[in-house]
């Protein structure tokens, strides 16, 4: 078996995993990525388009942020919807604070340049992946690479930046793991397509027939999610009848408002849950990313909560490489107080804009929409969360 000697050994090469391997290098600290899927894999997964102010001013700081601000689109707010009406937060004015859209993919294609130009190493394509003597000081990983060679990777930390399905969560003893889940009964049927966007900030859009968000990737890329039934299948689902839809829900010809169509290009079916998984460090391994919650992506959450964990992580084991322990030991506390509080931020979101079918949830919802458009103190909460907490928060 081949042998590998670093200092912190990261699973998964995704933005979590990429951008830890950024920052502790930035800190003078060495690592080796390991991930299952190909590098054009990894690059090319559709994910996440919004990012929050602390995301991007940390992107900035840490020198990834001149393709961001050459491409990426400002925005200061959002758009609230329901039949006849339609409102503008403005979450500048409300909080100070914007947000950016700026795709998953771009922001990948950042850190592998940023990482590739440092000399990274990072193996694709790997099996069998294991971790090992996590609660000694000594933890490693193995797998199999790509040409079929055993390698063992000998580190002082093990992150687990491997997402839901990769092993590292499940590397945390079920003795000590706890798990909490919350299954929607709905998904979301997502589609990009080659259209400029019909509106210059994101559409929220509460309709009998169910919710539709109006999103986008540039000015000549749309992205665009209706909620369907859990058990639907995109065979059922044609052009014709997309573009209805969203007709329908977005509210074509209100006060004059079109919506724009065009050849879609891609489409899938997101199922909807909210999921944590605590504690979040255990041993010499911890947790960031979807390794440890999953939130619905309703409050644009997701990509900016593995920023946050980073963000956090990296100097705790910078410090715990070179024998403080301290950031190490708050680190699960610390970033579940985040986790929790945009766990809550999604939930709410999700739960005011998805039909249930029930005339009195529908009331209660729309209710709660008025308030919010209505009431500056309403209007703030919702600027401050989407917008985005501190990464210390």
């Amino acid at each position: 078996m081949d042998e590998v000697r670093t200092q912190v050994a990261i699973i998964g090469a995704g933005p979590a995993g990429m951008l830890l391997s950024h920052l502790l290098a930035a800190e003078g600290v060495g690592s080796v990525v390991v991930e299952t899927r190909s590098e054009e894999y990894v690059a090319s997964r559709i994910r996440a388009g919004i990012l929050e102010q602390s995301t991007v001013d940390l992107l900035r700081a840490t020198g990834l942020g001149e393709r961001l601000d050459a491409e990426g689109h400002r925005h200061r707010g959002i758009y609230l919807q329901w039949p006849g009406e339609r409102h503008h937060l403005d979450f500048v004015d409300l909080t100070g604070r914007s947000v950016w859209v700026y795709g998953q993919t771009e922001v990948q294609k950042d850190l592998v340049a940023a990482r590739t130009a440092a000399g990274q190493q990072v193996y694709y394509e790997v099996g069998d992946t294991a971790l090992h003597d996590l609660e000694t000081d000594h933890p490693s990983v193995t797998f199999t690479d790509a040409s079929g060679a055993e390698v063992r990777v000998r580190a002082d930390a093990v992150a687990g930046c491997d997402g839901s399905f990769g092993p590292s969560r499940c590397a945390v003893p079920s003795s000590v793991r706890q798990q909490w889940e919350r299954v929607y009964p709905y998904s979301w049927l997502g589609i990009l397509a080659d259209v400029a966007p019909s509106t210059d900030e994101l559409i929220y859009a509460w309709h009998p027939d169910g919710f539709a968000l109006h999103s986008m990737r540039s000015s000549s890329v749309s992205r665009f999610y209706v909620q369907v039934p859990n058990d639907t299948s995109l065979d059922d689902w044609s052009d014709d009848r997309i573009w209805t839809a969203l007709a329908d829900r977005l509210g074509h010809g209100q006060d004059g408002w079109s919506l724009e169509t065009g050849p879609i290009t891609d489409r899938s079916v997101l199922p909807m849950r909210s999921f944590v998984a605590t504690p979040m460090r255990h041993g010499r391994l911890f947790l960031a990313g979807d390794a440890a919650h999953i939130v619905p992506p309703t409050g644009a959450k997701g990509l900016n909560l593995a920023v946050a964990d980073v963000a956090l992580l990296a100097p705790a084991l910078a410090a715990l490489v070179r024998g403080s322990s301290s950031l190490a030991d708050s680190y699960s506390d610390t970033a579940l107080r985040r986790v929790w509080r945009c766990t809550h931020f999604s939930w709410w979101m999700t739960s005011m804009l998805h039909t249930s079918g029930d005339p009195f949830d529908a009331e209660l919802q729309l209710s709660q929409l008025r308030w919010v458009c209505s009431s500056r103190a309403g209007a703030a909460g919702l600027a401050e969360n989407y917008a985005g907490l501190p990464i210390g928060f």
